[in-house]
């Protein structure tokens, strides 16, 4: 069923388009590639029971997906963000943002499955689930719902090829790293030369269209990236570490930089949804001792880990990423940087897969009447135009995860999430129940809105300023 066009009653719940009056709204889903099942009449509707899924993944895949996807270029940046926070304020706010990000996943998973189960769907993909959401809320919701769709595919773009952004300036960064060690001073070249090297095998890369070709170097990367942590923390623990010189609490200017990291390296919003939609027992996942609970736990724990350990050994000299600390002139530290390089590479494809399948599949490819292929291969290529463009702009890697973070996850991971929970609720609540909901609601959504605006606004200040301050090998 491609388009699916329903109306919503006053209290949120669908009904026939013919019955609607003034004060229901539309929405049209798109399901292009996957089959929509609706259910019959009735209210016992479960969209777990209902999905069509090909390939089904166990719990124990999910979670492994899951910690993958988290364990990258953000938590080698922990250790710089606890630069930006001191350690005990870094400890205490990375348990509490993880806190907050892990409930607004289950805000997420928790109204997907009500509207899927209202708008009687297998699933709703983000972008559906804010639309749909908004669509059946309070009268100052339903203004937003033409455009909320797409401003969250926007956002979704951005923080998906902002994130690859970040890997093109990390690859280049580790291998300048490397090669320094092996050339004269005045040798060296300036790292934007280095991301001009690796531009053709990025876009050769991110033409592959079918990610199991992937598959076995995906697998290479993560056995690598394994070895490359195991390596990380040899270095760090290989001389007693200590508290002495350190900050236990940084400068409250430098804190929407650490906000701005945290949020970059702690949010897997972007995978969550359709890594449960791709479970085999779906409600497994969002479980009280289920996947999300014990990847975040995990994930947490070993960012608050590296990110105390790395700045206790390295203090202020610590860089973007704990790996440019480590030692130049031993070959086990260069094959670390080489593998981390190579695996974040292989990651760049799978970074880049989401924002060209939403540009690809619904902007362009709709508005095309033939050479689908041919046009497909060109925006894979002015995509990856982008991050290389936008990294030879901001080659600061610490400032440029913080801009990302700050940017879009603030939004997508805190601000919207709050809002559609808003939106769903609202009539199935009253008197304390939905002041609870529009206080804790309305905490969220600040703190999503000003750590973009603010976090934005310093990150952009810090690398102007960067442009002004000597380079320093």
């Amino acid at each position: 069923m491609d388009n699916i066009q329903k109306g919503y009653d006053n209290k949120g719940y669908e009904t026939d388009i013919k019955n609607k009056d003034s004060n229901w709204h539309t929405v049209n889903l798109d399901s292009r590639n996957e089959k929509r099942q609706i259910a019959s009449e009735g209210d016992d509707y479960d969209p777990y029971q209902h999905r069509d899924i090909k390939h089904p993944i166990r719990a124990s895949e999910a979670l492994i997906h899951l910690l993958k996807g988290s364990l990258g270029t953000g938590i080698l940046a922990m250790p710089a963000a606890f630069k930006n926070s001191g350690y005990i304020v870094g400890i205490i706010c990375t348990f509490i943002v993880g806190l907050i990000c892990t409930y607004c996943v289950h805000v997420l998973l928790s109204t997907n499955y009500e509207q899927s189960k209202r708008k009687r769907v297998p699933h709703l993909t983000y972008p559906e689930l804010a639309e749909t959401a908004l669509a059946g809320g309070p009268n100052f919701f339903k203004v937003f719902t033409p455009i909320i769709g797409h401003v969250t595919k926007i956002f979704l773009i951005i923080v998906q090829l902002g994130t690859s952004c970040v890997y093109v300036v990390f690859i280049s960064d580790n291998i300048k790293n490397i090669v320094d060690y092996y050339t004269e001073k005045e040798d060296h070249i300036d790292i934007r030369l280095y991301m001009c090297m690796i531009l053709l095998p990025l876009i050769l890369i991110n033409w592959v269209r079918n990610l199991k070709y992937l598959a076995p170097f995906t697998a290479i990367g993560n056995v690598a990236t394994i070895v490359s942590f195991g390596v990380i923390l040899y270095y760090i623990f290989r001389e007693p570490i200590s508290v002495v010189g350190r900050d236990a609490a940084a400068p409250i200017e430098k804190f929407p930089l650490y906000l701005g990291t945290v949020l970059f390296a702690l949010e897997a919003i972007g995978v969550v949804i359709p890594l449960q939609n791709e479970m085999k027992s779906p409600k497994n996942f969002g479980r009280p001792i289920g996947v999300l609970n014990i990847a975040m736990f995990v994930i947490v724990s070993l960012y608050m880990g590296m990110g105390f350990c790395g700045y206790l050994k390295y203090g202020a000299d610590i860089k973007g990423s704990i790996t440019l600390n480590l030692a130049k002139d031993e070959v086990l530290a260069q094959s670390v940087k080489g593998m981390l390089a190579f695996s974040i590479y292989i990651t760049h494809a799978l970074q880049s897969y989401v924002a060209i399948d939403i540009l690809w599949n619904h902007y362009i490819k709709k508005r095309l009447s033939s050479r689908f292929t041919f046009w497909e291969y060109v925006v894979r290529t002015c995509s990856t135009l982008v991050t290389f463009i936008f990294a030879i702009a901001i080659p600061n890697l610490e400032l440029f995860i913080s801009l990302v973070g700050a940017l879009c996850l603030g939004v997508l991971g805190l601000a919207l999430p709050a809002t559609i929970q808003m939106s769903t609720y609202w009539f199935q609540t009253s008197g304390f129940a939905r002041v609870r909901l529009i206080a804790l609601n309305s905490f969220i959504f600040l703190v999503g809105i000003i750590g973009f605006i603010i976090g934005t606004t310093i990150s952009i200040i810090e690398i102007i300023d960067s442009f002004s301050k000597p380079k320093t090998e």
